[in-house]
């Protein structure tokens, strides 16, 4: 092998190695710049023209001040009946219902009192092969809708933001001993990431 070819591959190895050190925090921190950005942008946007200077970062703050206002208004008394009508008229509009009912129910799931993914287990899908997948128990009680001795689990892809849902008896659910956040880290991660 010349020199020539030596340095080269050389070079592809370091900067393969450079790749695998600024790869992850560099797409982190673009993906969250862009975020911000565009997030800054749409909300000072509007304000912007009475204002003589620009304030980089001053829209997502007024968007976080303004979100924490709602907040605390949607617990006091005036506005709960406010709120309740409101998903009241959502609700009776036929696409908008599907739309609003499942989203607000995606939020209730990660954010809400009634948090639905903090009971990771271990399912085994296939008994032939003994496949078994990660996923969080969502709902325990499927009797509403006329399944016994079932629940239904939610499964999370790796390297994406989505996921299935499956009813799965529960014989072959097994309880992990891990917290929920780690659980769906090592999922979406694809089971690179230790847990």
């Amino acid at each position: 092998m010349t020199k020539s070819k030596k340095l080269l591959k050389r070079l592809i190895r370091y900067f393969l190695q450079g790749l695998l050190l600024f790869g992850p925090a560099g797409i982190t921190i673009y993906g969250a710049f862009l975020f911000f950005s565009y997030i800054d942008g749409f909300v000072i946007s509007p304000i912007a023209r009475y204002m003589p200077f620009k304030i980089p970062g001053l829209g997502i703050l007024i968007l976080l001040v303004i979100t924490t206002l709602l907040g605390i208004a949607g617990q006091t008394i005036l506005v709960r009946p406010l709120r309740s009508l409101f998903d009241k008229l959502m609700e009776s509009l036929p696409v908008v219902k599907v739309i609003y009912s499942a989203l607000k129910d995606f939020f209730s799931a990660f954010v809400g009192s009634e948090k639905k993914f903090n009971k990771p287990v271990l399912v085994k899908v296939n008994t032939i092969s003994e496949l078994e997948k990660i996923g969080f128990i969502t709902t325990e009680d499927l009797s509403d809708i006329g399944i016994l001795d079932k629940v239904s689990v939610y499964f999370p892809h790796s390297y994406n933001f989505s996921g299935e849902m499956f009813i799965v008896p529960k014989e072959h659910i097994k309880p992990l001993d891990i917290p929920p956040s780690e659980a769906m880290k090592f999922v979406v991660s694809g089971g690179v990431t230790k847990v």
